[in-house]
């Protein structure tokens, strides 16, 4: 501690680090945790002193799905929005989705256009996934030189023409050229020919639309992708699993070695089909939210650590795209300011811990996206901080939200978990739901 300048001195009686939650201090330093210290350790001269009690720290929040959709269809998001809706909720880092932004982050020319707009407009530090489709191949390995976290594919059509799905042969392709040069591919794994033959029936009823996307669209296709990654040895990532019926086969890839990890969203482990009311189509994503005897399947997949990790899978548009016809609204579920209470609500009914939240919520989606210095309190990491009220409530006002369309499947819902301030890199950047002006930095693979 005598060689560093702490200029900054977090108490609680209740810090989460790896080695679990205690009383204690932390020491910032030049952005950095110089030292987790005893809570009544000696705060060094010229250092400021921050008690925040008994409220809770957190590591800052790692969102590795998010879908900003800047440049181009900035009606639906933005980066100003989509990274104050971020900082409100204790996110500290988001990772970008290549598609629903025009260009799509499919070349390095592309990326730069990206990073250019998002630079002046980050409240919290933000990278980057580039995209694999059929005709980019040529260009994946330069874009991972470029510093994305690695390549999103669909195995079914996205919903946008600029960025197609994969057939088998080309995700074969894909997935080989990428375990050349060591990246991670990360699949919206729903097959098509299951969905083709789903029955399709238009219009309001929740049923009707869950029938059209069943769970062995998710089931084939994660059981295609497990056939590669193990031919290929290569590293994948299933997004947003919803079936619980692939955890066993998710669960005997891993056993066996296979380079495959798994995430799931707030809203399939808080929200029910038997909840969704007809005509409700800010409840429609894609894979759909299932029913609660899946819900419950899902939360026992992340107690044994099959699903690694928890992330938004934000992905707004405007009021009007959200019609009633369950079959032709945009899907999407806008959650990014919401993820924590969401899940600390449902968690904490279920008898699990804060401690762990973090590790679905920081500590994994840092270790997916290779940030090594995100994700934990404990020295060397950076100063990323959430102080969260565990056991106060309020009840989701969609006026109140940050992003740019008040449009949630959460509204009028009584969550646990006030965010009371978000910390990035030792800097207050939010307190009490006023946020600073913008310094995030834009963050490249291993920086």
């Amino acid at each position: 501690m005598a060689d560093v300048d702490v200029n900054l001195v977090l108490r609680s009686t209740r810090v989460i680090t790896p080695d679990g939650t205690r009383a204690a201090a932390v020491a910032v330093a030049g952005g950095k945790i110089a030292a987790v210290l005893p809570y009544d350790a000696e705060v060094p001269a010229g250092a400021g002193l921050e008690d925040v009690g008994d409220d809770v720290v957190l590591p800052g929040l790692v969102d590795t799905h998010v879908h900003v959709n800047d440049p181009g269809r900035t009606a639906w998001e933005g980066f100003w929005t989509a990274t104050r809706a971020a900082a409100a909720g204790g996110i500290t880092t988001l990772l970008d989705m290549p598609l629903n932004s025009l260009p799509p982050t499919t070349t390095v020319d592309n990326l730069r256009t990206k990073q250019d707009v998002a630079r002046p407009k980050a409240h919290v530090d933000t990278g980057f996934w580039g995209g694999a489709i059929p005709d980019n191949t040529k260009d994946l390995r330069s874009l991972h030189d470029a510093g994305v976290f690695g390549f999103k594919c669909f195995l079914s059509p996205s919903g946008v023409e600029e960025f197609p799905e994969l057939d088998q042969e080309q995700l074969a392709r894909s997935m080989a050229e990428i375990a050349g040069f060591g990246g991670l591919l990360i699949v919206h794994a729903e097959d098509p020919h299951h969905l083709a033959a789903a029955p399709q029936e238009p219009g309001p009823r929740y049923a009707d639309f869950l029938a059209s996307r069943p769970r062995d669209a998710e089931n084939t296709a994660i059981e295609n992708l497990i056939a590669h990654a193990k031919r290929l040895n290569a590293r994948v990532h299933v997004l947003h699993l919803s079936s619980s019926d692939a955890l066993p086969l998710i669960a005997a890839a891993k056993a066996e070695g296979v380079r495959i990890s798994v995430e799931s969203c707030p809203h399939f482990l808080t929200l029910t089909a038997e909840e969704v009311p007809d005509g409700a189509t800010e409840f429609k994503c894609c894979p759909p939210i299932r029913e609660a005897a899946n819900q419950d399947a899902l939360w026992a997949g992340l107690a044994d650590g099959t699903i690694d990790c928890i992330v938004s899978d934000h992905s707004p548009c405007t009021t009007d795209l959200k019609t009633p016809d369950f079959a032709s609204a945009w899907g999407g579920i806008s959650s990014l300011q919401l993820g924590l209470p969401a899940i600390w609500t449902a968690a904490r009914g279920r008898g699990r811990s804060l401690e762990d939240v973090v590790r679905w919520m920081s500590a994994g989606p840092a270790e997916l996206a290779g940030l090594t210095h995100k994700g934990a309190i404990e020295a060397g990491r950076d100063a990323d901080f959430a102080v969260l009220a565990p056991d106060e409530t309020f009840t989701v006002d969609p006026a109140e939200l940050y992003h740019r369309n008040q449009v949630t499947a959460y509204a009028g819902k009584t969550l646990y978990g006030v965010v009371r301030s978000t910390w990035l890199r030792g800097e207050r950047i939010v307190e009490n739901g006023t946020l600073a002006e913008p310094t995030g930095r834009l963050l490249e693979r291993n920086n």
